[in-house]
């Protein structure tokens, strides 16, 4: 199959495109190499998949709508996975009008392109942060809007330009939110990342706010339930990618405390932005795709630190 996947540099679409190789997908990574953090540092994300596999790498922005367009209708794909977009809560109140850019006029460009190119299976990639600070579990129908920073506003905007153009051109649409992704080569803005980094250099973590948790998912399950979704689903749906089972921070700091016994903690008030507590209720995905997360947080997470201490050059 001809999968387009963009964003392919990055933490999850390099995970995916390895994936896809391994199973004999023709795979195009569509990449603009974004600074948000490190291009070099996707540059090796790249280097690393290239080992298990030929791939196809082509560096565009996809706010160019005419070059877009023009590179769907070339690769003619049968599935695009929109993996794409400007992360980041905290950086999304600094600069709402970027998220504007990368993450809904880029969706619609890329939404456009592969209707124009006849893509039979789009999926694009949303995120919990579409529930904003509402008591979970969350089903998928619990999205209403009401969200709290700019990054999940894009979100939520972005998924309704994936049902105009499903009308539009016809294709299926799948659209999955993501729960707190981590793992190897995990980007290194999040939490975990930047804990284990910080602690690796003697270095004190801050935590902000009281009694959070979040539905922390190993980036193993959430390749699988982007394979799953390609290969099973034959109709278009909105499904939660989570491991179901909510972490408080509390345990997280626990759990690095035994990796790291000199970890020193400094704690400080709520930014906004931040929901409370993310929780998905993944009984859809079970019921249609299969889907069953398989690694528990303490074996992610020892699996993730042992990546970082041998990778800290990477870092």
């Amino acid at each position: 199959m001809k999968i387009i996947v963009t964003g392919g540099a990055g933490f999850i679409g390099s995970h995916l495109t390895k994936k896809l190789i391994q199973e004999n997908h023709e795979v195009y990574v569509i990449d603009c190499l974004h600074p948000y953090y490190s291009p070099e540092r996707k540059k090796k994300q790249l280097e690393h998949v290239a080992g298990f596999g030929s791939f196809h790498f082509i560096q565009k922005d996809l706010l160019d709508r005419e070059e877009m367009e023009a590179v769907f209708k070339r690769i003619s794909p049968h599935v695009v996975v929109h993996l794409a977009a400007l992360p980041g809560v905290a950086y999304s109140i600094e600069e709402p009008l970027k998220y504007v850019d990368y993450d809904i006029k880029a969706t619609i460009n890329v939404l456009e392109a592969s209707g124009k190119a006849g893509v039979s299976k789009f999926v694009f990639a949303s995120s919990s942060s579409v529930y904003g600070n509402q008591s979970g579990p969350f089903k998928e129908e619990m999205a209403n809007g009401n969200v709290i920073s700019p990054y999940a506003a894009s979100k939520f905007s972005a998924e309704s330009f994936c049902h105009v153009y499903e009308s539009l051109f016809g294709f299926q649409v799948n659209i999955l939110r993501f729960f707190t992704v981590y793992g190897p080569w995990g980007r290194p803005d999040m939490a975990i990342g930047s804990f284990i980094k910080k602690l690796m250099n003697g270095e004190e973590i801050t935590l902000f706010g009281e009694g959070r948790a979040r539905d922390f998912t190993y980036i193993e399950d959430i390749v699988n339930g982007i394979y799953l979704t390609i290969h099973t689903l034959t109709k278009s749906e909105v499904i939660n990618i989570g491991s179901g089972r909510p972490i408080t921070m509390d345990y997280l700091l626990a759990q690095l405390r035994w990796h790291f016994p000199n970890m020193k903690i400094n704690k400080e008030t709520s930014r906004v932005g931040d929901v409370v507590n993310t929780w998905a209720d993944i009984e859809k995905a079970e019921r249609l795709l299969g889907y069953e997360p398989r690694v528990d947080f303490k074996k992610g997470l020892s699996e993730t630190v042992k990546w970082a201490k041998e990778n800290e050059k990477i870092l």
